[in-house]
């Protein structure tokens, strides 16, 4: 009853910037917190940034100073605007988020991704 879908990947140079949108629909009552993770080919998956409710942000630190991540909490979506992307930062982004349905119970729940690639 939970979806998220994800926009807004695709192919870019290094030095470029991107902006990826992930929005949560259904039986939702309260989202505490959204993010983004991304995982590249050999890889484990890994935090790239998330914010809570009332606004707090985390940040993996290869990109501090580079990616911002913001909310709509109106339209339950979460953005991640990616500036001056390096060609390491290449990787499937997945939108995650940690809700609270109509009955109350918690779960987190994952998009299917979107491709990210940088070139040098």
């Amino acid at each position: 009853q939970v979806q998220l879908v994800e926009s807004g990947g695709g192919l870019v140079q290094a030095g470029g910037s991107l902006k990826l949108s992930c929005a949560a629909s259904g039986s939702i009552f309260r989202i505490n917190a959204m993010g983004w993770y991304r995982q590249a080919p050999g890889k484990q998956r890994e935090l790239v940034a998330a914010i809570t409710s009332g606004g707090n942000t985390n940040y993996a630190d290869s990109v501090k100073g580079r990616f911002t991540i913001s909310r709509d909490i109106a339209k339950n979506t979460v953005y991640l605007q990616m500036n001056s992307l390096k060609p390491e930062d290449t990787a499937v982004y997945y939108c995650n988020a940690h809700v609270v349905t109509s009955t109350l119970y918690e779960f987190h729940y994952w998009g299917q991704g979107t491709q990210v690639t940088v070139s040098s």
